[in-house]
């Protein structure tokens, strides 16, 4: 298995069915429960983890989640409000790296809650137009929204399976 794309890497077929679309919502809404879950009696030493040499802790990865989950759906706010915005990139390391990473991890789980409440709410009201709306990545161009529902099931999936790998190998190593 690679650690570092434990599930994979993400891809997206051109068209996306409304099947796949109602998953990726359903993985969205559904993410929450299954991080806390996974999170909620770990101990410090735990929290500690990594799932491979060089990477994030448990902790930086629960934050982490916090961080961009929350620059996705402001992007998907604009997106929404705007005509074609280019949107702000972020430098992840950086954040990882700040003192608010050391917080915690039930501040940014009762962060990531509340926002994937509001942001299933919001994907699930999407017409297919708005679907089809767009923000400019600096680094990648155009995404349509319909495929960044896509790109955030599956970078919740991924770092979910992170966490997961890093809690074996503690288990193994005991």
């Amino acid at each position: 298995m690679d650690a570092k794309y434990p599930i994979g890497q993400f891809s997206c077929n051109e068209t996306i069915s409304n099947q796949v679309l109602e998953q990726w919502i359903h993985d969205i809404k559904t993410f929450p429960t299954r991080l806390i879950e996974t999170v909620k009696e770990l101990t410090e030493e735990q929290l500690a983890k990594t799932y491979r040499e060089g990477s994030w802790t448990v902790r930086q990865l629960v934050h982490h989640i916090a961080d961009s989950h929350l620059n996705s759906y402001m992007r998907f706010k604009l997106a929404l409000t705007e005509e074609n915005p280019t949107i702000k990139p972020y430098v992840e390391q950086k954040w990882a790296a700040l003192a608010d990473s050391q917080l915690p991890i039930h501040v940014s789980l009762i962060l990531i809650e509340a926002l994937h409440e509001r942001w299933g709410y919001l994907l699930e009201s999407l017409t297919e137009e708005q679907l089809n709306r767009t923000f400019i990545h600096p680094d990648s161009g155009a995404i349509p929204l319909k495929e960044n529902i896509g790109v955030y099931a599956w970078h919740g999936n991924h770092h979910l399976a992170h966490i997961q790998l890093a809690l074996k190998e503690e288990s193994r190593s005991v």
